[in-house]
């Protein structure tokens, strides 16, 4: 973009509406709130102009009522999945060992401390630069984020251990990928998007492993999409988990539960 003739908050709207940001007045409130220097504020503008998501430009979303940092290249967190939390707090208000699985920044994680107080709390990612940001967000909380494939990440004493597993899986179709929007598309990490042929691939691989990580009476819970939901569900009994769906019609929010009996 051209240079800005003033920063005003005026100036700051017009170049946001001009790239076509639909909320350009909230957006630039929060671009003028969070820039410390004239200069950020116009590399600030410059970036979410150019594009990029309006949570990587400022360094952090709100999520659940907390600032979680983001770092360019990192999923960013959602609001429906704040449903997939009050899920969790309501099935398992007394939870002393929780796991963020398929973490991306360690919103999820870092939202459950923060309601559940002191907790034994754990995070996964196979994307390295989400771990990295992972562990400055779950760092107030004592919680310890660690990179691999899923279970795998996990340190083995949790076995059999953990009340709480929250995984925010990828649930997108591979061949839909495209339609997501370019913010999602072009600055989010693929593997944090693509579940696979019919969105469900890895959602599987989480709800087969889960029983023998869950406590008794522990609990799981995905997030998926509506159509998703009857084939979810599937996988979640065969895997022997009492099984059900909640749903958010305000979100659009669909969460599979299973408890370990």
């Amino acid at each position: 973009m051209p240079p800005l003739p003033s920063l005003s908050p005026t100036a700051v709207v017009t170049a946001l509406r001009a790239a076509g940001c639909v909320f350009a007045e909230d957006e630039a409130e929060l671009i003028l709130t969070t820039a410390r220097t004239p200069d950020e504020l116009a590399a600030m503008v410059d970036r979410r102009v150019a594009g990029l998501p309006l949570e990587h430009v400022l360094g952090w979303a709100e999520f659940h009522g907390l600032r979680i940092a983001v770092e360019p290249g990192v999923f960013v967190p959602r609001r429906r999945t704040e449903f997939l939390v009050d899920q969790a707090l309501a099935q398992a208000p007394d939870a002393s060992v929780v796991v963020d699985l398929c973490c991306g920044s360690g919103a999820v994680g870092a939202a459950l401390a923060a309601a559940l107080g002191p907790v034994a709390l754990h995070a996964a990612d196979v994307d390295p630069a989400a771990v990295r940001c992972a562990r400055r967000n779950l760092a107030a909380y004592g919680g310890h984020a660690h990179a691999g494939d899923l279970f795998e990440a996990l340190p083995a004493e949790l076995r059999g251990r953990i009340d709480v597993l929250a995984a925010n899986v990828p649930y997108v179709p591979t061949d839909e990928v495209q339609l997501l929007p370019s913010e999602a598309r072009e600055h989010e990490p693929l593997v944090a998007l693509d579940g696979g042929g019919d969105g469900l691939e890895v959602l599987r691989r989480v709800a087969a492993a889960a029983p023998g990580w869950l406590a008794p009476g522990g609990c799981l819970l995905v997030e998926t999409s509506e159509r998703q939901a009857p084939s979810a569900m599937d996988a979640f009994r065969r895997a022997g988990l009492t099984t059900r769906l909640a749903v958010c019609e305000e979100l659009y929010a669909h969460v599979v539960i299973g408890m370990r009996s």
